[in-house]
């Protein structure tokens, strides 16, 4: 049976493990989650294993990145078998704070992103989640102080945004992203896989055959305009209502026509039923 890793769920208690971990001057990855883990979180924890000596794990559902509109309240919670994945990853710390740790009485300081923050793709639709996402993803990278932070590459917009908020304000920490791990028909594994109906879950991989035929046309040279409505009809016909499907510069986020202009990164996000997934492929 697999030794259960330590559980901390204060600051002082956490300062304290830290400094237990950096005691040979291990260097120490951080894997951010809001829980619910699934196979696509062991692969963050498999890598982060493969960058640093030591693994924090943090599981906190962040209030400040869900609008009111939003499935705060009901987002999955699955402590235990939380707790039971981590152990058999050998995860040395899990960081689980409640939001009166986090978010103590008297807390005034956010932090607001811009640059590709403010790129026109998940903040045209949920205009306040790249500010709390900085926002906690700050506090705990100052409370953890890792080497090293893995996020998978499934949030793509916020895996920039996060890259650019430890760059910019000299974090110390190095931000790696890991490759989106997918169902055995393509579907991005997510959280909120779970709120798909049977039928709607058998629709879901429409999003991922899009993409990858509408990558396919671009490689091939077709016009963008033209490649992304045909994969946007593609995607509506399947039963989505699309919020965007759209082409971008790999690294800044910015729009871009062709590959001549540079790498490029294909983002989509649909509601299906209640549910909204969100996706992304390099081109």
């Amino acid at each position: 049976m697999s030794r259960s890793p330590m559980v901390v769920r204060t600051v002082p208690a956490l300062r304290r493990a830290v400094d237990g971990l950096r005691a040979r001057k291990a260097m120490i990855a951080l894997v951010p989650t809001m829980g619910a883990l699934h196979d696509g979180h062991v692969s963050l924890v498999r890598l982060a294993k493969r960058r640093a000596q030591k693994v924090v794990v943090s599981i906190f559902v962040n209030p400040t990145q869900f609008a009111p509109t939003e499935d705060f309240g009901s987002y999955p919670r699955t402590w235990k078998a939380d707790l039971a994945k981590l152990a058999a990853e050998k995860v040395d710390l899990i960081w689980n704070p409640d939001v009166k740790a986090m978010y103590p009485e008297g807390f005034a300081t956010r932090i607001v992103p811009e640059g590709p923050a403010t790129a026109g793709l998940e903040d045209r639709f949920r205009p306040h989640f790249f500010g709390g996402v900085a926002t906690v993803v700050g506090k705990l990278f100052t409370q953890c102080r890792p080497d090293v932070a893995i996020f998978g590459e499934k949030d793509f917009q916020q895996l920039r945004v996060v890259t650019q908020m430890a760059r910019d304000l000299d974090l110390g920490v190095k931000v790696i992203g890991s490759r989106t791990v997918r169902e055995r028909d393509g579907l991005a594994m997510s959280s909120r896989n779970v709120y798909l109906a049977p039928e709607q879950r058998q629709a879901a991989p429409e999003l991922y055959r899009a993409m990858k035929l509408s990558a396919a046309r671009l490689r091939a040279g077709e016009p963008a305009d033209a490649v992304m409505a045909a994969g946007a009809e593609l995607i509506t016909a399947a039963g989505f209502a699309l919020d965007y499907f759209e082409v971008r510069h790999a690294e800044t986020l910015a729009p871009i026509a062709s590959l001549a202009q540079g790498p490029m990164r294909m983002l989509v996000a649909a509601k299906i039923g209640t549910t909204r997934l969100i996706d992304n492929i390099a081109v």
